[in-house]
């Protein structure tokens, strides 16, 4: 036999290399990036080649978010990820306006019996306009440990979807039910009752609910961090009184809580922990009830006082006094009883400011 020539030692040498570097610097490579790539990225590269495969399956944390949202097919998708053993450790499942899912493919995962997401802990199914309270019990049986979830604008939606969540979920800490129109006082009491260490609230035009729904969170949920209430024009100055056990609240959106006036925002200036404020469109307030708020709320970084005819400059000056070294962002925009309200006249008073509109 004759020897190999030295060109085909090269090649030989040359495919040994390449091989040793797939097998071996390929995968610590490919762990050091995949976390940093767009999960559709990384199904992209999975059919690159075997090694490409091996390396990006073999890395956990990268299968433990799933994001299907917007796109088509996202029921098929589904149940095709989740019977594949990579999926098994998931965290986060993102439906966000996720096209083609409904109930039928909750229902089937549950009948599947096997697949149950212990591990999920943040669940978005915002959009998802198909799915009923049948398919929230069906989902919700599946993820016993999930700490938030969001059902933003799925509008058939009613408290019995609530009591499901309640039943099936037991540490939920964040909840987003906005745009949610048939969840009623009853729904509330059910959230207030089993979850009181809830963090953060959406409950944006739920135009059911009463005061007394706002009062039972406000009782109960003393650890509320956010709360947004935005759009929900019903609530009275009653409703807040209680508003100071939520020592912890750093977000209050109020736009549009036409029937507020200084009376409730005087009950809202002990959220002494507030950076994150929003009076856009509460008409009835006016200096007295905002000073109250400079001088209890004194590290606020957003103010919006947009469409409120009932303020001046004196507002404004107890805030210079209180929050000048806080203020990032203040929106004065349609107050006209501010007359220095340009943006040099408050960089004046508010160094800080870089933003001058929350609302256009």
């Amino acid at each position: 036999m004759h020897a190999p020539s030295a060109q085909q030692r090269t090649s030989e040498m040359a495919a040994a290399a390449d091989e040793a570097w797939c097998r071996e610097t390929f995968p610590q490579v490919m762990e050091l990036v995949s976390p940093r790539l767009p999960q559709r990225d990384a199904w992209a590269l999975l059919s690159i080649s075997p090694w490409c495969h091996r390396a990006l399956t073999a890395n956990p944390k990268l299968w433990e978010v799933l994001d299907l949202h917007e796109m088509k097919n996202a029921g098929e998708r589904l149940i095709s990820a989740l019977s594949l053993a990579r999926y098994r450790h998931l965290k986060v499942l993102n439906l966000e306006f996720a096209q083609d899912i409904d109930d039928r493919h909750f229902l089937h995962l549950k009948e599947m019996g096997a697949i149950l997401l212990e591990e999920l802990e943040f669940l978005n199914l915002n959009a998802c306009q198909r799915i009923s309270d049948n398919g929230i019990e069906a989902v919700t049986s599946l993820c016993p440990n999930l700490r938030a979830l969001s059902i933003y604008w799925i509008v058939g939606l009613t408290d019995a979807s609530i009591e499901h969540t309640v039943k099936n979920c037991k540490s939920i800490i964040d909840l987003n039910l906005s745009g949610c129109k048939n969840i009623s006082d009853r729904g509330i009491h059910l959230v207030t009752d089993n979850y009181q260490g809830l963090q953060k609230l959406d409950i944006t035009r739920c135009i059911k609910l009463t005061d007394e729904a706002l009062q039972e969170v406000l009782q109960k949920c003393s650890a509320l961090e956010s709360l947004n209430l935005y759009a929900l024009s019903s609530f009275t100055d009653k409703a807040y009184i209680k508003i100071g056990n939520l020592t912890r609240l750093t977000f209050l959106d109020l736009c549009g809580a036409q029937n507020l006036t200084d009376d409730g925002l005087t009950c809202i200036s002990r959220c002494g922990s507030l950076t994150y404020l929003n009076l856009t469109w509460c008409v009835r307030v006016t200096d007295v009830g905002v000073i109250a708020i400079a001088q209890g709320c004194r590290s606020l970084e957003l103010l919006s006082l947009f469409g409120i005819l009932g303020v001046t400059d004196t507002c404004l000056e107890a805030f210079s006094k209180s929050c000048s070294n806080s203020l990032t962002t203040l929106d004065v925009n349609g107050c006209t009883g501010i007359k220095r309200r340009s943006s040099t006249d408050l960089i004046q008073m508010f160094p800080f400011l870089s933003c001058f509109k929350v609302h256009s």
